[in-house]
């Protein structure tokens, strides 16, 4: 099937991928809407892979709010210096910051979270499900419900993005891994806030 190249421009301004790979995308789908979702799953495939790469360069990213009482530090790592200074890693960085001085999670991912803690909230948890009269063989179910719900509110990267809730985080940094063929870590991160 011949593909038009003004189809082949548009794929490529909606998804950032190759020329050939938007031609490739559009000869197998034969639509735009099918091409876009063939490549992101695509991407999301090859990101996946790159997930277990090291992440050694990068920039310390900062933020400020305008009323001056919370501050934010982040160090966002990739593979290169070269993405590290791209447009689209630093705005990565400064969507992660405002996330961070917004919804003020206390770790990075799930695995940060110390055993004592998840001990602690999983008691917390099936104690309250047992006050609310819940019947003894699903505390701990419920309790596990719950704790996801902690990693939502606590860790960042699973954390909803404030600009589109149907995102978390960790789905921001995924789309940007396949797009710039690197992987991304969000390695340390700090939040400040005057009286904390």
């Amino acid at each position: 099937m011949a593909v038009d190249m003004e189809a082949v421009k548009e794929l490529r301004a909606r998804t950032g991928a190759g020329m050939m790979d938007c031609k490739n995308a559009l000869a197998e789908c034969g639509s735009i809407e099918k091409a876009v979702d063939h490549l992101r799953e695509k991407g999301l495939a090859k990101a996946a892979k790159k997930a277990g790469r090291a992440a050694s360069q990068g920039l310390i990213f900062s933020y400020i709010h305008t009323n001056g009482k919370v501050g934010v530090l982040l160090e966002l790592n990739c593979e290169t210096d070269f993405v590290a200074r791209t447009d689209e890693f630093q705005t990565l960085g400064k969507e992660i910051c405002l996330q961070i001085a917004a919804a003020n999670p206390s770790y990075i991912t799930q695995e940060d979270v110390p055993q004592a803690d998840i001990d602690r909230e999983m008691e917390i948890y099936r104690n309250q499900a047992l006050e609310e009269g819940k019947p003894e063989k699903m505390l701990d179910k419920i309790a596990e419900g719950k704790l996801k719900a902690f990693y939502g509110d606590s860790c960042l990267v699973e954390q909803n993005y404030i600009r589109d809730p149907k995102l978390k985080i960790k789905d921001l940094i995924t789309e940007q891994i396949a797009k710039m063929g690197e992987n991304i870590v969000v390695h340390r991160i700090s939040r400040f806030s005057i009286g904390d």
